[in-house]
């Protein structure tokens, strides 16, 4: 896919409805917000909020590792990196540096949902990490219901919907994630729908949390984990699926390192929540040619925005780099989002009603422009 669709108006795919189900909390931490509250927490930062977050540029991990993948992975700097680099995860520590307590949370969940409304995004699924030590006497439990509270905020706002993914920090150990997942289940909170697995997959390979993910899966959660994303393999894929009993795949997209795993994920249905921009600004193009590939190998891609408040992107922002740059039609992207909100961890009967509003809305939206 390259050439851009004659098909596709950015009117409509601003108001198609979508769901995003896969956002990192504080990732989607605004610029405005995030100097406001490092202000009032008189955090040290080496330069002013806005500047870091208009710089956030994440340097690739060594290169040597990505030097004979089919789709070549650019070795050498984008040409719109700033002199001065401040990686993702740095941010996000400084973020969490700067909430306080429990209605900072729900301020950051509430504006996640509210930007994202404004994109036609009808469901969100919000990652969330472990409470920071500095709020340890709010706990786990209070930061979920914290999180929470901007959701019905937005439901009664927006008419949105929502859940929470609790987030495994992969770069920790096996036991440190048994009694995180312990922690998850016992909040039993009707917004908790699952868990994931994040950080750099370099630093922490999926078996190493088999236990954790399956205390999990006996409490009923939900199972997804970023794979196949920095760890230039399919295997961590196959592992996520086979042993960690994922149903949904963040990233993957070195699946098509391997002809036979794409096959089977195509024929599983299994779908992959991918965003074409990432803070390692040199790896965009590979990104978005692989996103490509993947389309044209008929797997079950479904774009979402990761970071939007730290990436100079949103999910309607991806539909349009899908369709202008990857060159997708308008009936793949229709498709997309109905297949966002089949995914989604929303429990059966409020999927199904989500669903029907998604093709009403949806027949809506093909019926006034088709007369235009």
């Amino acid at each position: 896919m390259s050439e851009t669709p004659h098909d596709v108006d950015l009117e409509y795919l601003a108001r198609m409805p979508k769901a995003d189900l896969h956002v990192h909390l504080i990732g989607t931490t605004r610029a405005s917000t995030f100097a406001e509250l490092a202000r009032r927490a008189g955090l040290d930062l080496p330069a002013e909020p806005e500047a870091i977050w208009r710089d956030i540029n994440s340097l690739p991990p060594d290169p040597e590792l990505y030097r004979n993948t089919r789709i070549p992975v650019p070795q050498e700097r984008a040409p719109d990196e700033p002199e001065v680099s401040y990686s993702l995860f740095r941010a996000s520590g400084w973020v969490e540096e700067a909430l306080r307590d429990a209605d900072d949370f729900t301020r950051i969940t509430y504006e996640a949902f509210e930007d994202a409304h404004r994109g036609a995004v009808r469901h969100l699924e919000l990652h969330v990490d472990d409470v920071p030590p500095r709020l340890a006497g709010l706990g786990f439990a209070g930061m979920v219901e914290a999180c929470a509270e901007g959701i019905r905020l937005a439901e009664r706002d927006f008419g949105m919907t929502g859940r929470l993914i609790g987030s495994i920090d992969r770069s920790k150990d096996a036991d440190w994630a048994l009694d995180y997942v312990r922690r998850v289940v016992a909040v039993e909170h009707e917004y908790l729908a699952g868990i994931g697995l994040v950080n750099l997959e370099v630093a922490g390979p999926p078996e190493r949390f088999a236990e954790a993910y399956r205390l999990a899966g006996e409490a009923g959660l939900r199972r997804t984990a970023h794979a196949s994303e920095h760890a230039p393999v399919a295997v961590n894929t196959v592992t996520c699926l086979d042993l960690l009993g994922c149903d949904r795949i963040d990233h993957g997209y070195y699946v098509l390192e391997d002809d036979a795993v794409v096959a089977r994920c195509r024929d599983e249905g299994v779908p992959f929540t991918v965003i074409s921009t990432t803070s390692r600004r040199s790896w965009r193009p590979w990104r978005r040619a692989s996103i490509a590939a993947m389309l044209d190998a008929g797997l079950n891609v479904i774009l979402a925005s990761d970071d939007p408040g730290m990436f100079p992107t949103s999910l309607v922002g991806e539909y349009r780099i899908a369709a202008e740059t990857i060159g997708v039609p308008r009936s793949r992207l229709r498709q997309m989002a109905l297949n966002s909100i089949d995914a989604s961890w929303l429990p059966p009967t409020e999927k199904a009603t989500a669903r029907a509003r998604f093709e009403s809305e949806l027949a809506a939206l093909d019926a006034e422009f088709a007369t235009r």
